[in-house]
C-alpha cells in the first residue's frame, strides 16, 4: 500500500450553506418572513427629519469654556467693585462674586456684556476683545 492509495473511512457531508452571517444558524439573526428579513431591505427612520436638522460636529460645540472657568460680565463688576480696584480670581471669590469650583479657585474670563465706567486693574484674568477695550477706555489695566 503507497501514501497515495489511502482513502477515507467516510465520504464528506455536503455542508449547508445557509444564512450566511456568521454563526447564527439559518436564518442569521433576522428572523423569519417579512421586510426585515428580505436582502437589501431598507428602513427609512421615522425620526429622519429631526435627526438632519443637527449640525454636523466639525464646528458645532466648538466654543466652549474650561470646566474650571467662571464667568464675569462687565456689568457685575461695575455693581459691586469700587473704582480703582484690583480684581484678581481670588478677589472675586472673597467678594462672592464667583464662587470656587471643587474647593479651588476656577480661573476667570472677563466678557464684554454691559457698561463700565470705573477704573479697574485686572490681574490674572482672561479677557474678551470687547471687555479689554471697555477696561483700557475707561482708564482701566489689564496686566
Amino acid at each position: 500500500m503507497q501514501l497515495h492509495d489511502l482513502k477515507p473511512k467516510h465520504k464528506n457531508r455536503n455542508k449547508k450553506r445557509v444564512g450566511r452571517g456568521g454563526a447564527h444558524g439559518t436564518y442569521s439573526g433576522h428572523g423569519m418572513k417579512g421586510q426585515k428579513s428580505r436582502a437589501g431591505r431598507k428602513m427609512v427612520p421615522i425620526i429622519r427629519e429631526l435627526i438632519k436638522k443637527y449640525p454636523k460636529l466639525k464646528g458645532y460645540r466648538s466654543f466652549r469654556f474650561e470646566k474650571d472657568c467662571a464667568v464675569v460680565n462687565l456689568e457685575t463688576l461695575e455693581k459691586h467693585c469700587k473704582d480703582g480696584e484690583i480684581i484678581n480670581p481670588e478677589n472675586l471669590t472673597k467678594s462672592g462674586i464667583v464662587n470656587q469650583i471643587n474647593g479651588k479657585t476656577p480661573k476667570v474670563k472677563i466678557l464684554g456684556t454691559g457698561k463700565l465706567t470705573k477704573k479697574l486693574v485686572v490681574e490674572n484674568c482672561k479677557a474678551s476683545k470687547t471687555a479689554k477695550e471697555a477696561i483700557e477706555k475707561a482708564g482701566g489695566v489689564i496686566k
